[in-house]
């Protein structure tokens, strides 16, 4: 099956399984989703992540993180940028994310990276996606 945005379906994944409480998703594995992975991981929003499989067949399992109370660390997941409108911002325009409790993940020319880490580095790009 084709899909003609494949970070909105990550995010959806996401999305999905944090509502019905399961621990672990599966995707289709790609650099721009392993990144994504990546930076979830570091900010504390997910346990950790896999790529399995080999070749074209490769998986990206993401572990999702859950408190005490069965209450998911990811509150919300919003794609900002998508296929058919484009949103790029430049390093002064980086606005923040519920006043910096969330947090927008850029895509830039020195790589993936979260909103802070790109007013750090005066870079702008696409904003991906925000998460709180």
């Amino acid at each position: 099956m084709s899909v003609s945005d494949p970070i909105a379906d990550m995010l959806t994944r996401i999305r999905n399984a944090l509502g019905a409480g399961i621990d672990t998703v599966e995707m289709p594995h790609s650099v721009m989703k392993s990144e994504l992975a990546r930076i979830l991981k570091r900010e504390g929003y997910i346990v950790d992540y896999t790529t399995e499989g080999h070749a074209n067949k490769r998986t990206l399992r993401v572990y999702l993180k859950y408190d005490k109370n069965q209450k998911p660390a990811i509150q919300g997941l919003k794609r900002i940028s998508k296929p058919g409108l484009r949103r790029y911002v430049g390093a002064s325009e980086i606005k923040r994310v519920l006043n910096g409790l969330g947090t927008a993940i850029i895509s830039t020319s020195s790589g993936v990276m979260t909103d802070r880490e790109a007013r750090k580095k005066n870079v702008g790009g696409e904003v991906l996606c925000q998460i709180w």
